[in-house]
């Protein structure tokens, strides 16, 4: 007999222990032998009498115990949205569309607002708390949409009393769990004298980040480690904080090196410091010019307040997007290397939450609707645009060069990234020809088993590797990989034929940089902007002055390769189309003459023979 139907049966029972036989109608013989489906009587199977005989038991049938079901992990975003106090309503209701439909797309967000630097604690307290109430209104009115304002979710111990903690995990993660949408006002209450303390947004936002990472434990030192970090590993199996935004009027961060405006991604492992530096450098320069600025203006005239203002609201500037490239590092760091970060200006947000109703009552002409930089994120883990397109192919950023006094409209996606390795760095030794080095794919330095891994996983065909040496290790001109053999690169310098390589100018100036090989593993294909990072590497920092490759005309890769290069060719008679970065290549025929000789001439190393035509 099958015992969860007994147990069933037995329920239906007083739950009293009996130590007497219990007699029971053996309905689950009938259950089994009865056909399904057609009622032919008692034709089949066993007769009324056997079924209804009684079944003797000694005592009660256990109940199973009942297991408890684990709480789905809730995947949240981190919103911080700076001086709502000047955002008109239209603003902050197109950002509480926005929030609203992350919600119901399964990212409910947790909210700081911040009113920014104010010298009267007070006030600033006073309009936080307002401003956090004037976006619970426009969240509120969204379809199927609800806020929570906390209060007192903050504290701060007398021992460091510029780290704020989160008063009550269970407080702050309850509305989430139940669709709300969480709002708060960096306000802080001390633990021995309660008082209310303002908080900076950056330190309110860096405090949920450690919380929510389960980083916020305070380990008792006689504690076994091992329990703390299953209390830690518990906390996080919680909670799982997928993104970090900041909502700034300034925008995303803009760029003050290389043909681009502003940085659609940024590689934290790999760019943060270059960045940083452009920042500061701004900053400074900012900072000087308002010094001469305000000095002449004494010259002449007594400087007005809007003057003044003026010339503040430059140095503000640079500072305000070092504060939030610093914010988006730090809070990434705490998290797994999957979560990211979003850089963008309310404006934007909220103009790509309008009905297609707004729009054709703003302009009757058909165009392409703006797409919303955090719903686009949020489906595809990718930036808007692609960092590697060339800054002719972003329509989305046209004009001239970046300026520190220039508002800016993008969106910067930020990833704590992977770290990326160039060999030689390109910062020390120039990849030139005349600087060639002497390099080999066996060097100690390199990984070969790993290398041709990461080839063969790429191009899904086995690599003749001796053979592949015995051609690419007295031209090398460089290696790029990212990762831990994630992508790559391999790049060299290649003469045309009939060129003979003897060491003079001449001979140097014939020769080619050529994209030998370009790789990513099957798995990082499509994700993280593997092969964004290398491309950007290879044409930025290795060969600025461009480089050529080429390629199948069948290959799906192509697309991709048209829209990063500066000019394509398809190599008649053969299977190869010829792409290259180079400025005003078709202008110089000598030049294309050799890049094509080398695209053509150049013979494959694979070690199968799958009867591709090349």
């Amino acid at each position: 007999m099958d015992s969860g139907c007994g147990s069933r049966l037995k329920a239906q029972h007083t739950s009293k222990t009996q130590s007497k036989p219990i007699a029971e109608p053996n309905q689950d013989t009938a259950a089994l032998s009865l056909p399904s489906g057609v009622n032919l009587g008692s034709f089949y199977g066993a007769s009324r009498s056997v079924y209804e005989s009684p079944v003797f038991r000694h005592g009660s049938t256990p109940t199973p115990p009942r297991q408890e079901i684990p709480e789905m992990r809730l995947h949240l975003a981190l919103v911080k949205i700076a001086t709502p106090q000047q955002l008109e309503d239209s603003v902050i209701n197109g950002v509480a569309k926005t929030l609203a439909q992350l919600n119901r797309l399964g990212m409910p967000c947790c909210v700081v607002v911040d009113p920014g630097q104010m010298e009267n604690a007070n006030a600033a307290r006073k309009i936080a708390a307002e401003q956090a109430d004037r976006i619970c209104t426009a969240v509120d009115a969204q379809p199927d949409s609800k806020s929570a304002h906390l209060d007192s979710i903050f504290s701060l111990s007398a021992k460091s009393s510029d780290i704020p903690t989160v008063l009550s995990r269970k407080a702050l993660l309850n509305p989430l769990r139940d669709g709300h949408i969480v709002i708060m006002a960096p306000i802080a209450y001390t633990e021995d004298v309660p008082r209310a303390v303002t908080l900076s947004g950056d330190n309110a936002l860096l405090a949920l980040t450690r919380e929510l990472a389960g980083l916020a434990i305070v380990p008792d030192p006689d504690e076994d480690p091992w329990v703390t970090a299953q209390r830690v590993k518990k906390l996080q199996q919680e909670v799982s904080l997928d993104r970090v935004i900041v909502l700034d009027p300034l925008g995303g961060i803009p760029a003050f090196s290389g043909p681009q405006k502003s940085h659609v991604f940024i590689n934290m492992e790999q760019e943060f410091d270059d960045v940083e530096d452009q920042l500061l450098q701004a900053q400074q320069f900012a900072t000087a010019s308002s010094k001469q600025l305000l000095g002449s203006m004494q010259d002449t005239k007594v400087p007005t307040g809007a003057d003044r203002n003026h010339v503040l609201a430059q140095e503000g500037i640079a500072e305000g997007h070092l504060k939030n490239l610093r914010l988006s590092q730090k809070a990434l760091t705490m998290l797994p290397s999957a979560s990211s970060g979003i850089i963008t200006s309310p404006a934007e947000v909220a103009n790509s939450a309008r009905s297609p109703q707004a729009d054709s009552e703003v302009s009757a002409v058909g165009t392409r609707r703006q797409r919303n930089p955090l719903i686009h994120n949020l489906l595809t883990d990718k930036p808007l645009l692609s960092s590697s397109l060339p800054i002719s192919r972003r329509e989305a950023l046209s004009g001239g060069r970046s300026s520190i006094n220039a508002p800016s409209s993008h969106t910067t996606f930020v990833k704590r990234g992977m770290p990326l390795t160039m060999i030689p760095n390109p910062r020390v030794d120039v990849w030139t020809a005349q600087n060639r080095p002497r390099l080999r794919l066996d060097d100690p330095i390199i990984d070969l088993p790993r290398l041709v891994h990461l080839i063969e996983d790429s191009f899904n065909r086995k690599l003749d590797v001796q053979d592949y040496l015995n051609r690419v290790n007295n031209r090398l001109a460089g290696l790029i990989i990212a990762g831990e053999y994630e992508g790559g690169a391999i790049l060299t310098w290649e003469l045309p034929p009939g060129v003979q390589d003897d060491g003079t100018e001449a001979t140097q100036a014939r020769m080619v940089p050529y994209l030998d090989k370009f790789a990513v593993l099957k798995r990082s294909q499509g994700a993280g902007g593997v092969a964004d990072i290398v491309f950007n590497a290879m044409v930025r920092s290795c060969f600025p002055n461009g480089v050529c490759w080429r390629s199948r005309k069948d290959n799906p890769v192509n697309k991709w390769y048209f829209e990063r290069s500066q000019g394509t060719w398809k190599l008649s008679d053969t299977n190869w189309t010829m792409f290259w970065t180079t400025p005003g290549l078709p202008e110089d025929p000598q030049l294309f003459h050799d890049y094509e000789a080398v695209c053509r001439s150049i013979e494959p190393s694979w070690a199968d023979d799958t009867g591709v035509v090349d």
